[in-house]
């Protein structure tokens, strides 16, 4: 009797032990149509909240799984998103199938739209930049991002200073102040701070870009007229993740980036730190410099607090300390002597916070709050002359949101406040001190099961300029053989302020304050149409095709003008500066390889000058081409850029040109080395005409139209030491 007590005391106990057992698994993810490896695969699972991404293999591998049944969600760019139920401790090792869902990115869901919603059903036009391309850019560029933002149709990035090489973005032929850069949905690099703001912005921390292009300052404010984009970061998971980038070009520039992120139950973190170095380059041996003296040190870290399993809380800091010197080469490497008297030098220093608190209040409805802080510092010296001052931003929001399975909405308020402070010695004190409060409201809604509509209204008032109400429309129609369309617009509004491209160029010399008197605020409108169709070809080819026309016109432009007794002040515009265009992206999809065409016809017009001449420096056509081939151990990548002619201020024509780059990547268990051959071959604007003009001692910098520092070679190591698996 009691062997057969203790008998069943054993079983049951024996019971208990093997279901409170775990075991470690693999998931491995294949294609459906080529039968191959999907690398970049998200795999979750919603009971122990664990998900990792597939490497080379197409294996994703998790510890310490409950054994028993298990729901897993697979999920990857362009497929159909998976569930199915494992019996976890029965093998080892699933696999998996995902079907091809077309070449549209259905499964993203976007911050900058702040719905939940896929790409597939948001009618605003949303263009979407993965970590795989990004990864690709920072090869190219691991210094900031201009890389990623210069390949992307209908996009120029416009550098302003030889010595400096400092680069303002231009969205569809509009000056880079009329599109706000946010970092997690903060706007963090408007006004002073927008200065040197592309360089100082390494991209390996950051998973995806999403830009849209026309008025979107119904979601985000003032500043968005041109557009937006949003740089998402990198967050921690549950496995661990280190990436290490050590960078060197022939052009005597070095680069390393770290990135390490880890998810326990309650905390997380990740922490990103980046410093890059550049000697004086000359390439053309003119004695002056095309790169500058670069000194840059990056650094973001961020804490992440789970209380529970609906609400978030983080913390993140960004901060750059850049030193910058160009000009005269023998003055950077020897000091003045003689004729060798000219520089440009930049010390620049940028800190801001972040912090959110999120949490799901039920099972369709959210809390949001948020605040940024930020400071930038920046000190400018050019012979006989120093710009110098600091300015202080901060951003604070609070939204409730709302998604029931046909209407999602928001509705929040917010408050912004600028205020630079020139240094007090400066003979011109253009302090200049903004606060707006704003209220916004934003509906998504299912008309019917092709036609989704969009509508939003903002209201921001400004201590000085005013009230400005933003309405927004949008309207998506898709079916199920490929093919939608989205037609939308709205109003935007710019609050002015000195820091323009031609405030700029003249590195700020002579330049008046704003007169708040008699200035008006800059305000647009704009509307979008784009058509999208999708299928397959023979099979085994994937095709797709973007065709984007826009318009955008904008009132009241600041225009910097010179007065009689040699100083530089702002006026508005009399008439609209008026930009239309249309924007072709095709892509092509076969096995390994994808090729993408784009063209973008830009059409600026300066209605306010006789003629209505084009606006300098922007021209009307520009095409590329990039063939990628990938594989599990090889990356390749072809690109072709060609560039129209463009107008200079004083009237005269460019020439045109084509620049070409080759990446070639190769990975192993370790992690990847990396060729990479920017501007092949050597197109730069000193071969079509000058970027210096004596006297030496004190020289003329002619606007820069072409890319002024050339051919780049680089040579790179990515490291992974929890990452790869081996392909040798």
């Amino acid at each position: 009797m009691y062997k057969f007590i203790l008998s069943a005391m054993l079983t049951i106990l024996l019971c208990f032990s093997i279901k409170a057992q775990t075991s470690d698994v693999q998931i491995k993810v294949i294609t459906e149509d080529e039968k191959e490896p999907l690398m970049g695969a998200t795999v979750y699972f919603p009971e122990p909240e664990k998900g990792a991404v597939t490497g080379f293999d197409g294996i994703a591998t998790f510890a310490e799984i409950p054994n028993g049944n298990q729901i897993i969600r697979i999920s990857y760019l362009g497929f159909k998103t998976l569930e199915a139920t494992i019996e976890v401790g029965s093998k080892d090792i699933f696999t998996f199938t995902l079907e091809a869902g077309g070449n549209e990115l259905d499964e993203v869901v976007l911050q900058s739209t702040r719905s939940t919603r896929t790409v597939k059903k948001i009618p605003t036009r949303i263009e979407f930049i993965g970590t795989e391309e990004l990864t690709e850019k920072a090869i190219m560029n691991p210094t900031n991002i201009s890389m990623v933002l210069r390949e992307s149709t209908g996009i120029q990035m416009q550098q302003t200073s030889l010595s400096s090489a400092n680069t303002n973005i231009r969205i569809q032929g509009l000056d880079g102040r009329y599109t706000q850069l946010l970092r997690d949905g903060f706007p963090l690099y408007g006004g002073f701070s927008s200065g040197l703001s592309i360089l100082q912005i390494p991209p390996l921390d950051l998973k995806q870009f999403e830009i849209i292009k026309g008025s979107s300052s119904t979601l985000y404010g003032g500043g968005a007229i041109a557009g937006l984009v949003n740089m998402v970061s990198k967050t921690p998971e549950s496995a661990p993740a280190l990436d290490i980038m050590l960078t060197q070009t022939q052009a005597l520039g070095s680069t390393a980036n770290v990135f390490y992120s880890k998810r326990k139950e309650k905390f997380g973190i990740s922490l990103y730190g980046s410093g890059h170095y550049q000697k004086a380059y000359d390439p053309e041996e003119d004695g002056f410099s095309n790169l500058p003296k670069t000194t840059s040190i990056s650094f973001n870290p961020k804490l992440f607090y789970y209380p529970s399993e609906k609400t978030t809380v983080w913390f993140g800091l960004n901060g750059t300390y850049d030193d910058r010197i160009g000009g005269d080469i023998t003055k950077i490497e020897e000091g003045e002597n003689g004729i060798h008297q000219y520089t440009e030098k930049n010390i620049s220093k940028r800190l801001s916070s972040q912090a959110v608190y999120r949490t799901q209040l039920d099972s369709i409805s959210s809390f949001n709050v948020k605040n940024s802080v930020s400071f930038f510092d920046r000190n400018l010296t050019i012979p006989d002359f120093s710009f110098d001052g600091q300015q202080i931003n901060s951003f604070t929001e609070i939204n409730y949101q709302r998604a029931t399975s046909k209407l999602d909405w928001i509705f929040g308020a917010n408050l912004y406040t600028s205020n630079f402070d020139e240094n007090d010695n400066a003979p011109l004190q253009r302090d200049q001190n903004d606060v707006t409060l704003g209220a916004f409201a934003n509906s998504i809604y299912d008309l019917s099961e092709n036609w989704i509509l969009e509508t939003g209204l903002r209201a921001d008032y400004n201590t000085d300029f005013g009230f400005f109400p933003l309405p927004r429309v949008s309207l998506l129609y898709k079916n199920n053989s490929g093919f939608s369309s989205r037609i939308g617009g709205g109003l935007g509004y710019k609050i002015p302020d000195i820091f323009t491209e031609e405030a700029e160029f003249i590195n700020f010399e002579n330049v008046l304050v704003i007169d708040k008197e008699t200035i008006k605020a800059e305000q647009s409108y704009g509307i979008n149409l784009d058509f999208n169709y999708q299928t397959r070809l023979f099979e085994t080819v994937g095709f797709s095709v973007n065709q984007l026309f826009y318009v955008t016109a904008i009132n009241n432009g600041l225009l910097l003008n010179s007065t009689n007794n040699g100083f530089f002040e702002f006026k508005n515009a009399a008439e609209e500066i008026l930009s239309k265009g249309a924007e072709t992206n095709i892509k092509f999809t076969y096995n390994d390889f994808r090729w993408f065409l784009n063209y973008a016809f830009i059409d600026t017009r300066l209605n306010y000058l006789p003629g209505n001449p084009q606006k300098p420096l922007t021209a009307r056509h520009n095409a590329g081409s990039v063939l990628m081939y990938e594989s599990d151990k090889w990356r390749i990548g072809y690109e072709t850029f060609y560039t129209g002619k463009q107008l200079l201020s004083n009237g005269t024509e460019t020439t045109d040109f084509i620049t070409m780059g080759l990446l070639a990547m190769r990975n192993f268990n370790f992690g990847s080395v990396f060729l990479n051959f920017e501007n092949f071959t050597d197109r730069r604007q000193s071969r079509f005409s000058p970027l210096v003009l004596p006297p030496h001692e004190n020289p003329e910098f002619p606007e820069i139209y072409a890319p002024t520092d050339g051919f780049i070679f680089s040579v790179g190591l990515i490291i992974k030491p929890f990452g790869n698996e081996d392909h040798d």
